[in-house]
């Protein structure tokens, strides 16, 4: 009856000796996924958005690579939006963070409303004259539908952006940009430029040096 009860035991301790690094393999394999779903990593990124050109308020190309190593704050903006009032912060928020190497980058678009009915020549002056604006304001464009440039088909697409993708669905939408070129985040139009999670991003973007 002892050698038996002894058996047993013996039995146990050798099952748990060769079940627990069965176990703990199936714990930690569980973490790298975890970690995945939570912060998604977007492979080539940062290529892809220096690789666009585009044309500036004065018709110049502008290839998106002189701006590697900067923060962007990319605006979709129109003249006769309700929200148009936001040039006014969306400047001073540009010179408040200028010189830490923060730039925000304005596209005109009629896509809403037809609230951008002006030639190039007519939003740099209404921009210029009614709100000083001094960051670089690019060529009308197309930020949605058939016709959408190649920097928003990027942005909204939720394949190369999965996290903050999705169309474009009215003027004054905010994509943020980090030093790498990484989408780092996305704010609705209705979100002021010194909304507080506007700024906690952006300071975050700016910790990383140029």
């Amino acid at each position: 009856m002892e050698q038996t009860t002894a058996n047993k035991k013996l039995y146990l301790k050798l099952s748990i000796l060769f079940l627990l690094p069965a176990i703990t393999v199936g714990l930690f394999s569980c973490k790298p996924q975890q970690q995945v779903q939570e912060k998604p990593v977007m492979m080539g990124e940062e290529s892809k958005l220096y690789s666009i050109t585009m044309n500036d308020i004065d018709g110049a190309p502008v290839s998106l690579s002189e701006y590697k190593g900067k923060v962007l704050l990319l605006v979709n903006v129109a003249s006769e939006c309700r929200f148009t009032k936001q040039y006014t912060d969306l400047q001073k928020l540009y010179k408040r963070y200028e010189k830490r190497g923060f730039v925000v980058l304005g596209f005109p678009a009629n896509n809403f409303g037809a609230q951008e009915p002006g030639t190039d020549a007519q939003i740099k002056q209404f921009c210029t004259e009614k709100f000083g604006i001094t960051f670089p304001m690019f060529s009308k464009t197309s930020v949605a539908g058939d016709d959408i440039n190649p920097l928003y088909a990027y942005l909204t697409d939720r394949n190369q952006n999965p996290q903050f993708g999705g169309p474009i669905t009215w003027n004054f939408t905010k994509f943020l940009v980090d030093r790498d070129g990484r989408i780092v985040g996305r704010f609705y139009p209705e979100t002021p430029p010194f909304d507080h999670e506007i700024i906690k991003a952006i300071k975050n973007a700016l910790q990383k040096p140029q």
